[in-house]
């Protein structure tokens, strides 16, 4: 059994826009780190949105925004 990233998943992460509050409609991934930390602090939210916030979290604390927003210029939605 390979276990692997899920191509699909990563592209609709990389154009996942943040749907309420303070940065509405921005990228995930040009979340400021510090509003993903009050995230971790105070609970994701449930579902899709709390699962892309924490992943988007773990790449930003690994240095891998410029993959993301590479990848978001190579398929364009």
């Amino acid at each position: 059994m390979e276990i692997g990233p899920d191509k699909q998943k990563l592209l609709e992460l990389v154009h996942y826009k943040m749907p309420f509050g303070k940065y509405k409609d921005r990228h995930l991934i040009d979340l400021p780190i510090a509003y993903l930390v009050w995230f971790r602090q105070k609970g994701f939210p449930k579902g899709k949105l709390g699962e892309y916030l924490e992943t988007t979290l773990d790449i930003k604390s690994n240095g891998l925004e410029p993959m993301m927003r590479r990848l978001r210029q190579q398929f364009p939605k």
